[in-house]
């Protein structure tokens, strides 16, 4: 099995595994049309949707203790050789151990929703939105190998976007009032450089995706339960860390 049929099978159906799992999906399948669509959008550059968000409100965890992770991107560029390839560098925060790492974001579908959004009393009805979607990519991750605890970041993602007026990719964040909504959705694992094992690795904005039902308690945003609570989740995050 490759590693795309790999990750994509840890993504949409790691509900399946054990436990019941939140927040699995940012839209059903019944919302959008299965057609990829990534020969027709491929030419615009979605490297804005990445670095949208406050860090302070992406939420990751690591290891099956639901750990805290922080994940900052610092630089995002769309390759000049592979246009659905965009190149990452950033950092990761767990505890006080920050990494430095450098990957690729790479986009393997683009799919349009059957019905346009436009918000809390449709604010957004006449503002030119042209069309709606959802894409999927693969990512990979490789933190420093001299740095202390260092290891690589394997997964599918997710993120949801509008095309604007003016033909420009847009983060979609129509909808960010509404109980259920994240964006940004990375689902996979990291790979120690010294053991070589596995933890289980998700983030996404505003709310961890694929984590069991007990974790996130909040209704209209995060709130970690207390069984979680000691695994980092509440210290402060420092002020930008990844300076």
């Amino acid at each position: 099995m490759n590693k795309v049929v790999l990750f994509s099978c840890l993504f949409f159906c790691f509900n399946l595994w054990g436990q019941n799992l939140c927040r699995t999906k940012i839209l059903t399948e019944e919302e959008i049309f299965q057609k990829n669509e990534l020969d027709k959008y491929v030419k615009h550059d979605f490297s804005e949707l990445w670095n949208q968000t406050n860090n302070n409100l992406i939420y990751g965890i690591i290891g099956d203790n639901y750990e805290r992770i922080q994940i900052k991107f610092i630089s995002i560029k769309r390759s000049e050789k592979k246009s659905n390839e965009y190149v990452i560098s950033g950092k990761s925060m767990v505890k006080s151990n920050i990494c430095d790492f450098i990957g690729k974001i790479t986009i393997t579908k683009i799919q349009e929703v059957k019905k346009l959004r436009f918000g809390v009393d449709d604010e957004y009805k006449n503002a030119g939105i042209k069309n709606q979607g959802i894409l999927t990519a693969t990512y990979e991750l490789i933190e420093n190998t001299e740095q202390k605890g260092s290891g690589k970041f394997q997964g599918t993602m997710q993120s949801l976007w509008y095309l604007d007026k003016n033909d420009l990719m847009k983060y979609n964040d129509i909808e960010i009032n509404s109980d259920k909504y994240f964006n940004n959705v990375f689902v996979g694992v990291w790979k120690s450089n010294n053991s070589g094992k596995e933890k289980v690795c998700n983030w996404a904005d505003y709310r961890v995706p694929n984590v069991n039902c007990d974790f996130d308690i909040g209704v209209g945003e995060l709130s970690v339960s207390n069984k979680y609570q000691k695994n980092g989740w509440w210290v402060k995050p420092k002020f930008k860390w990844w300076l």
